[in-house]
């Protein structure tokens, strides 16, 4: 016969499956915007260590480009900011579902606490991430190649 101690393990780890499958989610978030972070830095670099030249005869283009990419990165920044937050919020929805049943411990308003944050922290790193996609949607330029 198992013990009801392990019963409540089980069920622990039970309950803790659905913020893992989260997190798995905001990891990938996190990747894609590592990699948007890391294409504006690079195009950044090369506007400003002379590459425009170029492509980019008038000093005023690149400019405005640079502007840009500022705005994209500070967006791209607080994105990720705001994922990793969502992160650690759910690590410790995780740990603390895991303390109630240790400890039998009466703590679901805290578990509820912390979802409902990782959640508000979740939409915000969305909504950034949706400002820096529109930002860099309007603002492309595609030239055809001049013969």
């Amino acid at each position: 016969m198992i013990p009801e101690y392990s019963n409540d393990i089980a069920t622990a780890i039970q309950l803790a499956l659905a913020p893992v499958f989260l997190l798995t989610a905001i990891a990938g978030m996190l990747g894609v915007m590592a990699g948007r972070l890391s294409r504006i830095i690079d195009r950044g670099r090369f506007l400003t260590e002379g590459g425009h030249t170029a492509k980019f005869p008038e000093l005023e283009v690149a400019e405005e480009e640079l502007h840009i990419l500022e705005k994209r990165r500070h967006f791209t920044s607080v994105a990720i900011t705001a994922f990793t937050i969502a992160a650690l919020l759910v690590c410790l929805v995780i740990t603390t579902l895991f303390l109630e049943v240790m400890f039998s411990a009466p703590l679901q308003w805290a578990i509820g606490l912390l979802f409902s944050a990782a959640t508000l922290v979740l939409v915000i790193g969305l909504t950034f991430f949706l400002r820096e996609v529109h930002l860099a949607t309007t603002t492309i330029r595609i030239r055809k190649p001049q013969p």
